[in-house]
C-alpha cells in the first residue's frame, strides 16, 4: 500500500467524523448518564433498559433507521443529508451515545453514595456536586470516552448504508477496507486495516496516558 493523498483524505475524514460523533455522544451521554445515576424518577428503569439495549445495537440496524429517516421520501428527506458525512455522524452518535451513557451511569453509581451528601453538606450547589463527582469518577469516565470512540471508528455497516462510500466525499477507512476486499485487493485492505488499528491505538494511548496520569506505576 502506498501512502498517498487519497489515503490521507480518507484518514482525515474518518477522524473528523468519528471525533465529532464521539464529542456529541459525550455531550449527550455525560449529562444523561449522570441524571440516571443520581436521580430517581418515574420511568428511570425503562430509560436504563433502553440505554442498556442501545449499547448492543447492531450498526446495520442503526444505518437502516437513519437511512429511512434521511431518504428523499423520508421525514427528513428535504434536508438532503443522505450520503453525506453528516449522515454518518448522526448514525455514529446513535451508536456511541448509549455506550457513553451506560458507562457513565455505571461509573457514578459505583461511587460511595454518601459522597453526594458530604458535598451538599459542605455547601456545594447541585452543579458543583455533579462536577465533583465527575472528577472523582474521571478514570471510568475516560474509559467510557474510549469505548465510545472505539465503537464508531471501527463501525462499517451504518457508514456504508447512510454514507454510500463515495470517493472523496464519504469514504472512510472501514468502508475503504470493505471496498478493497470486495475488489480482491487484499494487500491494500490489510494495509488500511493495519493503519486503522494504528490510529485507534494512538488515540487510545493518548487517552490512557491522560487517564493514568498521576497514578503510581
Amino acid at each position: 500500500m502506498i501512502f498517498n493523498s487519497e489515503i490521507l483524505q480518507i484518514t482525515l475524514l474518518s477522524l473528523q467524523i468519528s471525533g465529532l460523533a464521539t464529542l456529541l455522544s459525550l455531550l449527550i451521554g455525560l449529562p444523561l448518564g449522570s441524571l440516571l445515576a443520581l436521580k430517581t424518577f418515574l420511568g428511570r428503569n425503562f430509560l436504563l433498559s433502553m440505554v442498556n439495549t442501545g449499547m448492543g445495537l447492531p450498526p446495520v440496524v442503526v444505518g437502516l433507521f437513519v437511512a429511512i429517516m434521511l431518504w428523499r421520501s423520508g421525514p427528513f428527506g428535504d434536508l438532503n443529508l443522505i450520503y453525506t458525512p453528516t449522515a454518518i455522524v448522526i448514525a455514529q452518535v446513535i451508536i456511541a451515545a448509549p455506550v457513553v451513557t451506560g458507562l457513565t451511569t455505571a461509573a457514578l453509581q459505583s461511587l460511595n453514595p454518601r459522597l453526594q451528601l458530604q458535598l451538599l453538606g459542605l455547601g456545594a450547589s447541585r452543579t458543583q456536586m455533579v462536577f465533583s463527582l465527575w472528577r472523582e469518577a474521571r478514570l471510568p469516565l475516560l474509559a467510557a470516552l474510549m469505548a465510545g470512540f472505539g465503537a464508531v471508528i471501527s463501525e462499517v455497516g451504518a457508514s456504508m448504508m447512510v454514507g454510500g462510500n463515495i470517493r472523496y466525499q464519504t469514504r472512510v477507512l472501514t468502508t475503504a477496507i470493505v471496498l478493497e476486499s470486495g475488489k480482491g485487493n487484499f494487500d491494500i485492505a490489510l494495509g488500511l486495516g493495519a493503519f486503522l488499528l494504528l490510529i485507534t491505538f494512538l488515540v487510545n494511548w493518548a487517552l490512557t496516558s491522560i487517564q493514568q496520569r498521576g497514578k503510581k506505576p
